[in-house]
């Protein structure tokens, strides 16, 4: 007999003959000789309704951040409505055809979190009640995206209610299976599995039979909406076996392999040790073009004539600037590789009015889980650098990597300073590995993500000393503010640009609380952009080969469209553009890797409004 959680999205509880479908599956799963818990959503496009409604009702007014945290509270009293409903519901269907059941909300559970607002993470799950229910023969349906704080006075849980944040259904039933130790978490969506990308946008994208989590993880994080990016977090660090399957199909679906890698502390499920090593490469050169002309083709036209070369590049990083019409990009490539690297760069004509080389570099990297997530991780990173006098060159991030470059001079003080302060080992890293006996067959570009939800903050005429990132940062951890894409640019100036994306729900807390601190940091104008997308493309195999990001940046110029950012890691590139653009650039890239199968993924019609 297994202990199975199953999850059930919106549009899987969407009426009531979904409902009925949805007992049917979980009975047959029950007659198999299984205990089953499980977790849904509102159905279907109810927590939209809300919100919406909230919206109407709500000041139109340029609010304060005191305001704006008074309306979260109100909307979170609000929002977990819609998943009382459908537990409610789903737990009569069950009992109504003969299989005994007991619905519990987040706070009868004892999902517990912090005390933060339309965006918790939970501390810690209490499974005695669940386990109490189980042993009496019945299924067990708990309301996703929801629990209650601790209350810091006393210790224990309190009756303040929270979410989790859109998609917190994942997360809650994840962290359910780890809590209750149990053998699989399955995840029921609207299509058979993990896809190479959405099929509403391509609708010849592959399902992938397996995937590693450090893969999901970037996925996740990067818009792909089949998971969200805590649910894998919690996977990765409590060793949960999952699966994606579909609601409709009995396919088997895509199994995600997660070893597990945290301190598995169950009294800490979201709030766990997210650096687990830190690293440092001095292996490096940094190059820097300066002043490009922002038109499509550059970043082509740059690294594919290094990739024709053979050149190994490792970090990319294309930022924002001041002056318009204009781009900076610095890479980093391998010591032995820079005479020819350096021809290379300085032959194309490309309009650069500057091309620096520093072979005095290094690069200091943390690795972990959830940090884009967790602004505060960044930020004690770029702070523990400060405090060491140690200057920030370039910055670039992924969901399991934070990468800065350094003078190499400083190497040995940046790593005492970063081992202090997170506690951890310095070692070599290489994402999760693909199971394959020849690697070779295995495409290097697993997925292609889009992330339309975002939008992009840049903060000018940074004082290029050491501690502003830090202290840029710090403004956004404050206000529970997360970010994913931060990018540093390269200067020849004594100043620099640090540019993120937000989500867009967050940009007018964001740009309020970077504005008020401008005179006070010293920094200039903070510009503000809801008009662009980030495209990315994910592989635990882009390692292996060199040329993946030309590929990339040749597909997206072919098709005229221009990038506005760039940033890297092992596994990932990442490029922002303009989002009436956003579609066409996942298409061409999807395209370019070959990632088509041979028949169109259905997608429920209720799924395409």
């Amino acid at each position: 007999m297994a202990l199975i959680v199953q999850k059930y999205g919106g549009s899987s509880v969407a009426d009531a003959d979904r409902i009925k479908a949805v007992r049917d599956r979980i009975k047959q799963t029950v007659c198999a000789g299984n205990q089953v818990v499980v977790v849904v959503s509102a159905m279907g496009k109810t927590t939209d309704g809300l919100v919406a409604l909230a919206e109407s009702v709500s000041a139109n007014h340029d609010q304060t951040l005191n305001e704006i945290a008074a309306k979260e509270r109100e909307m979170d009293l609000l929002l977990v409505t819609g998943e009382q409903v459908t537990i409610a519901l789903l737990s009569m269907a069950l009992q109504a055809a003969g299989q005994p059941a007991i619905a519990m909300n987040g706070s009868q559970v004892r999902v517990v979190t912090e005390p933060n607002h339309t965006r918790a993470r939970i501390l810690y799950v209490e499974p005695d009640r669940i386990k109490a229910e189980l042993a009496l023969g019945k299924v067990v349906v708990i309301a996703g995206f929801q629990g209650v704080t601790l209350d810091p006075a006393t210790g224990l849980p309190s009756s303040e209610i929270t979410t989790l944040g859109r998609g917190g259904s994942d997360t809650s039933a994840v962290a359910i299976a780890a809590a209750i130790e149990a053998d699989i978490c399955e995840i029921y969506t609207d299509v058979p599995g993990i896809l190479t990308t959405d099929p509403r946008i391509v609708p010849k994208a592959q399902m992938l039979t397996e995937i590693t989590c450090d893969e999901m993880l970037e996925l996740a994080s990067l818009g792909a909406k089949v998971l969200h990016p805590r649910s894998v977090e919690i996977a990765r660090n409590f060793g949960v076996r999952m699966c994606v399957r579909s609601s409709w199909l009995d396919d088997a679906g895509t199994v995600i392999t997660s070893p597990r890698i945290g301190t598995g502390n169950l009294k800490s499920l979201e709030v766990n040790r997210f650096v687990e090593t830190v690293s440092i490469d001095y292996d490096q050169v940094k190059i820097a073009l300066l002043q490009i002309p922002d038109h499509p083709g550059i970043a082509s036209q740059l690294f594919k004539s290094l990739a024709d070369r053979g050149i190994n590049v490792d970090l990319i990083i294309q930022a924002v600037q001041e002056t318009e019409g204009v781009n900076d990009i610095a890479f980093t490539i391998p010591q032995n590789q820079l005479q020819l690297a350096e021809v290379v760069t300085r032959s194309l004509e490309i309009g650069a009015s500057l091309v620096t080389v520093d072979s005095n570099v290094a690069k200091i990297s943390i690795i972990g889980v959830g940090m884009i997530g967790r602004p505060g991780v960044a930020a004690q990173m770029f702070t523990s650098l400060a405090e060491a006098g140690i200057n920030i060159q370039m910055i670039s991030t992924s969901e399991i990597k934070i990468s800065c470059v350094i003078a190499a001079t400083d190497g040995e003080n940046a790593i005492a300073a970063i081992q202090k302060a997170f506690d951890v080992k310095v070692r070599s890293h290489q994402a999760c590995e693909i199971n394959s006996e020849n690697i070779s067959d295995i495409s290097p570009v697993r997925g292609v993500a889009l992330d339309r939800n975002r939008a992009r903050i840049a903060v000018q005429q940074v004082p290029d000393r050491p501690g502003m990132a830090a202290k840029i940062l710090e403004q956004l951890v404050e206000h529970n503010i997360s970010l994913d894409m931060i990018v540093q640019s390269q200067s020849d100036r004594d100043v620099n640009e640090i540019a993120f994306t937000v989500a867009i729900a967050d940009l007018a807390k964001a740009e309020t609380a970077l504005k008020q601190y401008a005179k006070v940091l010293g920094y200039g104008e903070v510009s503000c952009d809801g008009d662009i997308s980030k495209v990315s493309i994910v592989g635990a195999n882009m390692i292996h080969q060199s040329g993946i990001a030309a590929r990339m940046f040749s597909a997206l110029a072919d098709a005229n469209i221009n990038i506005e950012m760039i940033a890297t890691s092992e596994i990932k590139v990442s490029c922002v553009v303009r989002d009436h653009q956003a579609e066409q650039a996942l298409k061409v890239i999807h395209q370019e890797f070959n990632l088509s199968g041979d028949r169109a993924i259905e997608v429920p019609s209720a799924l395409k409004k």
